[in-house]
């Protein structure tokens, strides 16, 4: 980037987008920058991947970059406020993200199936946290299905090969986004707007070979200019520019059931359970008496939403892509049977004593899935002004502090970002007929479309409600 920009559009309040606000407004070369962030929800969204009660937290990673980049990320996470005086620009606005509920090192039992998918993921995992000298006195092998079920202390498990690392944990997801958000409103840098983007603006450009980008349209009909326009629109991005073949929304499994107090106590020591050959986990409920809910979930390949909309790049025609649905578009919708019968049968191995405990609540949460779980940072290479970062393929959340600072890298091509990142976050040249993520971390049935699963009843009829989201 030769010279900042007058101006930036930042699309979308999730954790990409502002996390990219605070390191916008905290580096010295974009002090003379306007800076505005526009969502179509009040915040927090309430369809948005980076709100919900709880996300794991891990620096447990088989690629070395991403193991490296969440250490330094739990570093912040487990800050206290009363550090900010030894830190320095985000770790400094952000000392204390952990406290208060927000974060809590329960540990990790990352595990696996012999033989299946996921067991090179496990191992490579193991391997490295192995290999990071801080994290490896907390790095226990487990070697059987019995040493796993003795780890969890929930009278049950699953996997039969893992390891437990006792300084990864989860954070209260909605709780993180919140303490984000006021520091960001706190630099007074950042202007907030609320409405719903259905187009970029297009205007002649400098290049024969690049189409300019001077903002965005509203459903409203209002435009908004902006020198760079940044896309942080998650699992929405494909609906603004076209991504087939780079990029697909997928939506994943999410079911809660209640606790009573005697089970909360017990269960919030038990660890973060997840199997890499399944992708089933659980996250340990909060302490706090007032979230007595125990959360079952599937990090998979999901499920897809094809709809014939209209292309961004040429809206004459029309192509076939993912959306998301959500309970916005949909109050009715619930998880698909199959994927309540799948969170049912983990459960019955994970924590048997609840087997039968019928679920009271349940969510889809839509990833921005890439082929190889890459994300998706980089300038548009046939656009001018338009930069993206998404691609966070249901595993972002746990950079917070440190995404923001890696998405300005790219942005200014210098720095952390570019040096360890440059080749795996840039536009993929390769297109792809189907995007399934196979980055060794999935679990369940590829292909499944979201409305055929809504379809099928036979079996146990669905036990789900829909959630219902308290006034604050």
């Amino acid at each position: 980037m030769e010279k900042p920009p007058s101006s930036i559009l930042i699309l979308g309040h999730g954790v990409f987008g502002l996390s990219t606000a605070l390191s916008l407004s905290l580096r010295p070369s974009f002090k003379h920058t306007k800076i505005t962030l526009l969502d179509r929800s009040p915040f927090p969204s309430p369809d948005g991947s980076s709100i919900d009660t709880s996300r794991i937290i891990r620096s447990d990673y088989s690629d070395p970059a991403y193991a490296k980049m969440g250490a330094e990320a739990m570093e912040t996470w487990r800050s206290s406020s009363s550090s900010s005086t030894q830190q320095a620009g985000v770790a400094k606005v952000l000392a204390g993200l952990g406290e208060e509920g927000r974060y809590t090192e329960s540990g990790l039992v990352l595990v696996c199936d012999k033989g299946k998918q996921g067991e090179e993921y496990v191992r490579g995992s193991f391997e490295n946290m192995i290999e990071m000298g801080s994290e490896k006195q907390k790095v226990k092998e487990l070697k059987d299905r019995r040493e796993i079920d003795k780890e969890m202390g929930t009278g049950g498990g699953n996997g039969d090969w893992g390891y437990i690392n006792t300084s990864s944990g989860w954070a209260d997801a909605e709780a993180g986004m919140r303490f984000l958000r006021k520091k960001v409103e706190a630099l007074n840098r950042v202007t907030f707007l609320q409405g719903e983007a259905v187009s970029l603006l297009y205007s002649p450009s400098t290049s024969n070979k690049k189409k300019k980008i001077a903002g965005v349209k509203l459903s409203t009909g209002q435009e908004i200019t902006s020198d760079l326009t940044i896309l942080a629109t998650g699992a929405w991005t494909g609906t603004l520019i076209d991504l087939r073949g780079r990029a697909t929304a997928t939506g994943q499994v999410l079911c809660y059931l209640p606790l009573t107090p005697t089970e909360q106590q017990s269960f919030s020591r038990a660890p973060v359970l997840l199997n890499m050959s399944t992708g089933m986990f659980i996250i340990p409920p909060s302490p706090d008496p007032s979230k007595p809910s125990l959360k079952i979930a599937r990090h998979g390949y999901g499920y897809s939403n094809p709809l014939s909309l209209p292309n961004p790049s040429s809206p004459a025609q029309k192509i076939s892509i993912s959306t998301p649905r959500t309970t916005r578009d949909d109050p009715t919708l619930q998880v698909p049977l199959e994927g309540q019968l799948a969170c049912r049968a983990a459960l019955r191995e994970m924590i048997p004593s609840l087997a039968e405990r019928p679920f009271t609540a349940s969510k889809i949460c839509w990833y921005t899935d890439t082929p190889k779980g890459e994300f998706l940072i980089t300038y548009h290479p046939q656009m001018e002004g338009v930069f993206l970062a998404t691609g966070g393929s249901g595993h972002g959340y746990k950079f917070l502090p440190v995404i923001g600072e890696r998405v300005v890298d790219v942005l200014e091509g210098r720095g952390k970002g570019v040096e360890e990142f440059g080749g795996k976050w840039g536009w993929p040249s390769e297109v792809v007929e189907d995007v399934v993520t196979e980055d060794g971390s999935r679990g369940g049935r590829p292909g499944m479309v979201l409305e055929r699963e809504l379809r099928r009843k036979e079996g146990t009829r669905a036990e789900t409600t829909v959630i219902v989201r308290r006034k604050r």
